[in-house]
């Protein structure tokens, strides 16, 4: 098959399946907005002096909204992949190579991830205006920062789609390479290895990593700390995601009876579901887990620092945490709803089949309600954990105790958001299974 032929076929798939493409380019474009009006403002604070600390801001902002993504589409991707395990069964059957496959599936992330980069990169100049209007408006630039509209932000907006996308995509095509042709002759599928062995020892060795340079970072001076706390929160959210299928097997299998307990039907089927699909579950755990580890990380590791110096934020200055998390938290907050929409449209069938076995819709919902919660509460006990850690090693590094400044009405305010967003992305994904017709309307013709 040439390569001209792969390109049209991966087209014609992104066209034709665009509906179950949308949760991917949602997350690409709004990785492409943030980035790409982040460095629009970059690009009229740069010459101004004065500007600096909004800069320094603005670009890290960047930075952490586009590691998110990477996350994010992964996730996302990786759902799409189990949905059309059937149709890349059907290629492999009529001879299509591993080699092809992957590069249909290569070749289609690139054709989503230019159309979302053109579409970010208009979204960003409006994006970068209401940013500015913000800064300016709690008074981190009382001046303004010009809106200099140049090529460079625009050429940075357009690489990061692609570059996000590709390395989001590159599970979906090992996936689709590892597909026998036999698998499609199975009606039912249930994820047999939890991971493979190479992601596996990249955890292991990411996870040493993050841990080492914890407690390196407790040793240090604690203006080093301070630089380094982000990178250690980093690379920790880089091998628990590794690991995270395997994570969330085993928390599931040790803590899945309280859901038994508490709602015996429902929550054993809302056990057996996370069990039998955990890569699909951690697609879901993923965005929250990211969410609370940074957003906690930079939000109580400037109320740590603050406190040890015995600094009071008031006017301005108070915004600056703030500022540096609320790109993050809000992509993130879409990559939740998004996540807990795909994974559960995937349970939509089997919703159905309980239905025509006699489950109430309200037995459904329970179901649903107990899948989404316990997958968000992971999410946020890893997230938590992550953040606690490098917290620890930097109040360690500034009095010599394991002590850090945080304030319970964020983190509350965090639990909400994550809890509210995966609740209503898994109810609304699964509403006409639960309540519509009992044979999905394409079965009916």
């Amino acid at each position: 098959m040439s390569g001209l032929l792969v390109v049209r076929l991966a087209w014609r798939n992104v066209w034709h399946d665009r509906w179950g493409f949308a949760a991917c380019f949602v997350a690409v474009v709004a990785a492409v907005v943030l980035v790409g009006g982040n460095s629009l403002l970059v690009a009229g604070a740069a010459p101004r002096e004065e500007l600096d600390g909004v800069t320094g801001i603005l670009i890290l902002s960047a930075v952490v909204s586009a590691f998110v993504a990477v996350f994010v589409v992964a996730g996302m991707l990786g759902l799409h992949a189990s949905r059309r395990r059937r149709t890349w069964g059907l290629l492999r059957s009529v001879g299509m190579t591993g080699r092809q496959m992957r590069g249909l599936v290569l070749a289609e992330a690139l054709t989503l991830a230019l159309v979302a980069g053109v579409v970010g990169s208009v979204l960003a100049v409006p994006y970068a205006g209401v940013a500015g209007a913000f800064v300016r408006g709690v008074g981190l630039a009382p001046g303004g920062i010009p809106l200099v509209v140049t090529p460079v932000p625009f050429v940075v907006a357009m690489a990061v789609g692609p570059v996000v996308t590709l390395m989001g995509s590159l599970g979906a095509a090992r996936r689709a390479v590892r597909l026998r042709p036999v698998e499609v002759l199975r009606e039912a599928h249930v994820q047999k290895r939890i991971m493979p062995w190479p992601r596996a020892g990249f955890g292991v060795v990411a996870l040493a990593a993050g841990l080492w340079m914890a407690v390196e970072m407790s040793r240090m001076p604690y203006k080093d700390a301070e630089a380094t706390v982000f990178g250690t929160t980093l690379i920790l959210c880089t091998g628990v995601a590794a690991l995270g299928p395997a994570v969330l097997y085993g928390l599931v299998r040790v803590a899945g009876a309280v859901l038994v307990r508490a709602d015996p039907w429902a929550g054993r089927l809302a056990r057996s579901g996370l069990l039998a699909a955990p890569g699909r579950a951690w697609s879901m755990v993923a965005p929250v887990m990211l969410t609370m580890a940074l957003a906690c990380t930079f939000l109580f590791g400037v109320s740590t620092g603050d406190a040890f110096k015995g600094v009071h934020r008031h006017g301005p200055s108070a915004w600056v945490a703030p500022l540096m998390v609320g790109s993050a938290v809000m992509f993130t907050v879409i990559g939740v709803v998004n996540a807990s929409a795909v994974a559960m449209a995937d349970r939509r069938d089997g919703l159905r089949l309980l239905r025509q076995l006699g489950a109430l819709p309200a037995q459904l919902v329970r179901t649903v309600c107990w899948e989404s919660l316990a997958a968000t509460l992971v999410g946020v006990a890893l997230g938590t954990a992550i953040a606690m850690i490098s917290l620890l090693a930097l109040g360690r590094s500034m009095t010599g105790g394991l002590w850090f400044e945080w304030s319970p009405g964020q983190y509350l305010g965090l639990l909400a958001v994550c809890v509210g967003g995966g609740l209503a992305g898994g109810l609304g994904a699964t509403r006409s299974a639960r309540k519509g017709a009992l044979v999905p309307a394409g079965m009916t013709r």
